[in-house]
């Protein structure tokens, strides 16, 4: 499994290490640009979110047409253009376009569904979960070097690294990553958005995803330019104060929480956790007049973050059937990403016209009642496959397979195998194999 993901995990970890590296700083930074305002400033933190949604189904199709690695090319030198000229912009709107053209090579979802065909289903959680954790790695890892690298050399300095870290994902896509298997499923139509949304636990994990998105760019907005200002008064060179303790605990809590997440399927109770310390650190970060008050409740929001980060796209792989795999990350995705503009986008039009104190205690409102409705969230029943040769099977028998245990069959076709997911404890697989055998 690991020599399948590690090299897409390295390509989306390297992609994600390059747009977190900036988040620290961009927004104190930003305000120094000619034509810059709070609002346009916000845009820019978040923009390249607005352009990942519009184009992560897009993306997804034409990995569907031309393949997935001819799209992860396109998608990683549209990134490369992106982050050129975000480094030699003077003036906010170039910077913003910069941004924009970084989002639009959304390569995230098509990276998730190469993972689903490489990987055997029963381990594809533990897949996905590497995935996450990568990306979790990355923007801890962005946390401590991005303020100081850019204070040490400037921002631009940032997007030059970005645009090298698309060159290496660029190598890794040809050099290391395998071609994955054709699968067909058992399902005649395309997924339909509407019966993935209108299934409450991938409802939920939709929510979820685009809620901790949308947080995060509101706290990268707020987080340096209020420590900045003239209530703490930090230098721009000092931001790494507050960073990098929330790197540390960000990255010591993430490994237990995916054990207990995955290994002893409790991602519901990971998730409420979380969603609790995200509503105590914005309500510190909002109302505390102590710079050591406020480092507590930055740290506390990394902690949150990286605790759900490696779990929620496991979750949506376990919730979606095999033929919405694709569909529902996609849609889950797109969302996220819209809501990570708008938190960015609110964020700074919120710092026009409001102080902090009233914007912490809103977006902890927000994420209450986010945590109310969580409440309503399944941890995922534990399933095990059958897998028989598609020689050894009567297919006649399998199209007329039902049982309330099973959940779908698909085939492997590269493999020539025929898998069975059903629930374990429910039905044995012996009797399992002779209902679909020739």
């Amino acid at each position: 499994m690991f020599k399948k993901v590690f090299p897409l995990s390295a390509i989306l970890s390297l992609r994600f290490l390059g747009l977190f590296l900036v988040l620290p700083v961009i927004s104190v930074y930003a305000l120094e640009l000619e034509g810059s305002t709070p609002l346009l400033v916000g845009i820019v933190v978040g923009g390249y979110a607005l352009t990942q949604a519009l184009f992560q189904v897009p993306f997804g199709a034409m990995s569907d047409k031309i393949g997935r690695k001819p799209t992860l090319l396109v998608g990683l030198i549209i990134f490369l253009v992106g982050s050129i000229i975000c480094a030699f912009t003077s003036d906010i709107y170039t910077l913003m376009v910069g941004r924009f053209l970084q989002g639009a090579g959304a390569i995230g979802s098509v990276i998730a569904a190469m993972i689903s065909d490489l990987v055997e289903e029963e381990i594809r959680g533990k897949a996905m979960a590497v995935m996450g954790a990568s990306i979790a790695i990355s923007f801890a890892l962005a946390m401590g070097l991005g303020p100081v690298l850019g204070a040490k050399f400037g921002v631009g300095f940032l997007f030059i690294l970005t645009a090298i870290f698309a060159l290496l994902a660029i190598i890794i896509l040809f050099t290391k990553v395998p071609t994955p298997p054709k699968i067909k499923h058992t399902y005649h139509e395309k997924a339909k958005t509407f019966d993935i949304l209108k299934d409450p636990n991938l409802l939920n994990m939709i929510i979820i995803n685009a809620m901790q998105k949308g947080l995060m760019t509101v706290a990268f907005v707020l987080i340096p330019i209020i420590l900045t200002g003239e209530d703490f008064a930090w230098q721009k060179s000092d931001l790494y104060m507050a960073y990098l303790p929330a790197m540390v605990f960000g990255l010591a809590a993430m490994g237990p929480a995916a054990v207990f997440g995955e290994k002893y399927n409790k991602p519901r109770e990971i998730f409420l956790l979380s969603i609790a310390l995200f509503i105590g650190s914005f309500l510190i970060m909002g109302l505390t007049t102590s710079s050591t008050l406020f480092i507590i409740g930055v740290v506390m929001f990394f902690i949150a973050f990286n605790m759900m980060e490696p779990l929620v796209q496991s979750m949506i792989t376990k919730f979606a059937k095999v033929h919405q795999k694709g569909a529902a990350l996609g849609i889950a995705n797109s969302v996220a990403y819209f809501s990570t503009f708008i938190g960015g986008t609110s964020a700074g039009l919120l710092l026009g016209f409001s102080d902090r104190e009233t914007i912490g205690v809103s977006v902890a409102i927000t994420a209450t009642l986010w945590l109310l409705w969580t409440l309503k969230l399944q941890n995922p029943t534990k399933f095990s496959h059958l897998y028989i040769s598609q020689d050894d099977v009567d297919i006649l028998k399998l199209e007329n397979l039902e049982n309330e245990h099973i959940a779908e069959w698909y085939i492997n076709e590269s493999e020539n195998l025929v898998i069975v997911k059903y629930v374990a404890n429910a039905i044995e697989e012996e009797i399992l194999r002779e209902k679909i055998s020739k």
